[in-house]
């Protein structure tokens, strides 16, 4: 299937991070031209961007993404670069590992959490909404935020994190009716990914029993990769593949229903922690 993607330019946030480098190649696959966004980590993503057979397609850029000025300047420089955007992903995000009750929790931690996960993805998707023109070949742009399915069964001692990530179902159901008015084919979707194996999570992860704790709760009693969740993604991205598909939201999680649905002799951790290791 053709996905319809060659020659688009895709903005992606968060690009540094393991699932944000997934995004990039996928995209890179199909053909597309990248705007990539990190914020302290500048420098590696140009070190990462310079060793890919796609460098000469790709831009990277910096910005606070609390910050909604420093986005809109990041948007303007894939614009300069690029001319339009089609495809924008929110990506970026921040899960703090320290384990807080809400009535002991840092205030300022609490802030910085919505700052970056929820504002940020909202002010990311504002300037992308920001450039939006009706688009003559019928496909329409695209803007998918990372959620997390923190936002939908909670997380104790993370309400922090699992507040920032149930807002963007708001955001999702509200832009999918306002992009339509910019672009009479463009779409808003959502990805909720599960536990993933990423630098963010690793840590977390090794801990002696985490693993068994989440599979247990899964149909497939798997963790995802990176690479789930960008070819997801995608699929919504495409409107090859989703041109009719907006205000939705798929999970990402091996069929997690947030209840046990295996003993933990039924799971076999060491054979998961070495495809953890693996991937």
């Amino acid at each position: 299937m053709d996905l319809l993607l060659n020659g688009k330019t895709a903005f992606i946030t968060g690009a540094s991070g393991g699932i944000g480098r997934a995004l990039a190649r996928a995209f890179a696959d199909e053909g597309c031209n990248l705007v990539l966004h990190a914020n302290s980590n500048l420098a590696w993503l140009e070190d990462f961007i310079g060793k890919q057979d796609w460098r000469d397609r790709a831009l990277a850029v910096q910005a606070d993404v609390s910050d909604p000025e420093g986005v809109q300047r990041a948007m303007d420089e894939g614009l300069k670069r690029f001319g339009r955007v089609d495809v924008c992903v929110a990506n970026a995000g921040r899960w703090p590992p320290e384990d807080y009750l809400l009535s002991e929790m840092p205030v300022e931690r609490f802030r910085q959490t919505i700052a970056v996960n929820l504002l940020g993805a909202a002010w990311t998707a504002r300037a992308f909404m920001g450039q939006l023109r009706a688009r003559d070949d019928g496909h329409g742009a695209s803007l998918t935020f990372i959620g997390s399915t923190a936002g939908r069964f909670g997380e104790a001692m993370h309400s922090d994190y699992s507040t920032s990530k149930a807002g963007m179902y708001g955001l999702v159901r509200s832009l999918k009716n306002e992009v339509a008015k910019l672009d009479p084919f463009a779409r808003v979707n959502m990805v909720e990914p599960g536990w993933t194996v990423t630098e963010m999570a690793r840590e977390a992860l090794d801990q002696p029993g985490k693993i068994t704790g989440i599979a247990k709760t899964a149909a497939l009693r798997q963790l995802a990769r990176a690479d789930d969740i960008a070819r997801a993604v995608v699929m919504l991205s495409s409107p090859g593949a989703s041109r009719h598909i907006t205000g939705e939201v798929i999970t990402v999680a091996g069929g997690m229903e947030g209840r046990t649905l295996w003993q933990p002799d039924e799971i076999d951790e060491e054979a998961i922690r070495k495809r953890v290791r693996e991937s």
